[in-house]
């Protein structure tokens, strides 16, 4: 492909706007023609009004919820003791009664997943008590923050504050994400943290190519192009940190930590392209991929070491109590069985307690046999188990298995407001299960999206497309284990971007009042209808609403839903 022409002068403007921008628009950190303030008052007012639909009624139904018996426990104990102990038989009864006294034991618990999720439970804890809202809370907050980010990345990538509020109102309106952020589980922080991340990387894809337009009066006639002025990157600073926060929350961000690392690279190669640089994607695998490794994988390293402080403060509990666990380190294979030649404990645990420097290194040399134990764990210890909510991969984007969170059955008739008719009864249930509409339009939209990035090389497709593979495509090698619909989250805001950007092209580019542009208008007001009809059916299943059981079938569409 020829070089772009140089950057010396202001192209002709064109229409901005649902308009993708041009090469000089993105070289000088185009933001489209809407006015800024407008854009964040909209932004902010969808977030907002996410928040409230999240708070309504958190701390309802007054239990555990699935797996929130060992993170809210897990989150208290990290809050008041510093790092997380096991607990009492009963425990559960006892909090909900308002006792929390007595309810933890003095050794450490083996915690199978990293901390950060469990210290952001905590602060909603800590400012609400230990009750099912104080430990929902900061999941309500991290949903509604996911809204704002959505909000201002599709903004950015599109110019357009129409179609960045459209994006932020089709991700609140999903049922998968808006459940999640009602729960006290780990991947609504997972997802929050993931496209923060993404988000940081699209706005270094901007501050590069404006950077590069300064320092370049004209194409690059030979050589590298600006080097020295390219090593500071800010966006790639905060997309670091929040990679390491991401992993500090679950392992699986490394692999789309590594397919946007990749995306990063080939991003400055092709702004390399344009301004006149020969063999741009070897010289900028130098030049800017190994300053991109550092400020990705090396900051984010940092940060995720230091979010197992309070373990590691406290490193001599599991070394004495934890470096022989209940889950065997494997010494072999033999075909797909692990076989243990025998047990042993960490090289730590045997060692004289050292002091200063020395502490620290022999802190991090536990931490890292512990993390042996926690792959062998999640590798080899799940293998072949099995769960009523278990749900294969390959069908996530069609919602093939949702799980039931919580469920109040065979309420009779004239009982707690049940009004069914007689020989029926009614229930409440809280099913995590997304909006069908976003995420069976959702398919579609990605299909266009492999085609606008491939065949039209829009970029911005290639987020979508990237992020979708990432975070997806790596589960189907563990359909072996019980593994679960609502991992798709992560997933959620890049079938979203899709989504939108599809909608942008729907709508166009054509004058407002053209037939073109009125069909694309409808076309894509229409289906944000469908959305919001659509989560408003499955709002009572959502939210633990009362139903006759024939209203509750009529929301249940396939037997798998059951």
């Amino acid at each position: 492909m020829p070089a772009a022409a140089p950057v010396t002068a202001r192209e002709p403007a064109e229409q901005v706007g649902l308009a993708g921008p041009t090469a000089w628009q993105r070289a000088t950190g185009w933001g489209g023609s809407d006015d800024r303030l407008l854009g964040w008052a909209a932004s902010i007012g969808i977030a907002v009004l996410a928040l409230a639909l999240r708070l309504w009624h958190l701390g309802s139904p007054r239990e555990f919820e699935f797996d929130e018996t060992y993170y809210a426990k897990d989150a208290w104990s990290l809050l008041h003791q510093g790092y997380v102990r096991g607990y009492v038989e009963d425990a559960n009864e006892a909090i909900l009664d308002g006792r929390t006294t007595g309810q933890w034991t003095d050794q450490p618990a083996m915690i199978v997943h990293p901390e950060v999720g469990k210290w952001l439970i905590a602060l909603g804890e800590q400012a609400f008590g230990m009750n099912p809202f104080g430990w929902r809370f900061s999941a309500a907050v991290a949903g509604a923050l996911m809204v704002l980010v959505m909000c201002r990345l599709v903004r950015r990538l599109t110019g357009s504050t129409l179609l960045g509020c459209t994006a932020g109102l089709l991700l609140s309106l999903d049922g998968l994400h808006f459940v999640l952020s009602r729960l006290a589980l780990l991947d609504i922080f997972l997802a929050l943290f993931t496209l923060c991340a993404v988000s940081c990387l699209v706005n270094d894809r901007f501050w590069f190519r404006a950077r590069m337009a300064r320092e370049v009066t004209g194409q690059v006639r030979s050589g590298w192009g600006p080097v020295r002025a390219m090593l500071w990157r800010p966006w790639l600073l905060a997309s670091g940190v929040c990679w390491g926060l991401a992993v500090g929350t679950k392992w699986t961000a490394l692999y789309a930590l590594a397919a946007f690392g990749i995306l990063v690279w080939l991003w400055s190669a092709g702004a390399r392209r344009s301004f006149g640089v020969r063999s741009p994607v070897l010289r900028s695998a130098l030049v800017d991929g190994v300053p991109a490794f550092g400020y990705l994988v090396v900051v984010g390293l940092c940060v995720y070491v230091a979010t197992w402080t309070g373990w590691l403060v406290h490193a001599d509990e599991y070394e004495e109590h934890l470096s022989s666990t209940q889950y065997t380190r494997f010494d072999r294979m033999e075909g797909d069985v692990a076989v243990a030649e025998g047990t042993e404990r960490w090289p730590t645990a045997t060692e004289p307690d050292a002091s200063g420097p020395a502490e620290v290194w022999q802190s991090l040399r536990s931490l890292a046999s512990y993390h042996h134990d926690l792959f062998m764990f999640h590798t080899h210890f799940l293998s072949d188990s099995e769960h009523t909510y278990a749900s294969k991969p390959s069908g996530w984007l069609l919602l093939n298995r949702p799980v039931g969170v919580a469920a109040d059955t065979d309420i009779q008739p004239g009982t707690r407001g049940c009004d069914a008719p007689q020989g029926s009864t009614c229930l409440r249930q809280v099913l995590l299960i997304g909006t069908p509409a976003i995420w069976w339009g959702g398919i579609l939209a990605l299909l266009y999206a492999v085609v606008a990035w491939v065949g039209a090389r829009d970029w911005r497709f290639g987020i979508a497309v990237v992020g979708t593979a990432s975070t997806w495509l790596p589960w189907l090698q563990y359909d072996d284990r019980p593994i679960f619909l609502f991992y798709a989250v992560v997933t959620l805001p890049f079938v979203v971007i899709a989504l939108t950007l599809a909608l942008g092209k729907l709508v166009g580019t054509a004058p407002p009042a053209s037939p073109r542009r009125t069909a694309g208008v409808v076309a894509a007001g229409s289906f944000v209808v469908v959305v919001l009809l659509n989560f408003a059916w499955f709002w009572p299943i959502y939210t633990n609403g009362l139903l006759t059981h024939g209203e509750w079938l009529d929301r249940i569409w396939f037997s798998r839903w059951v």
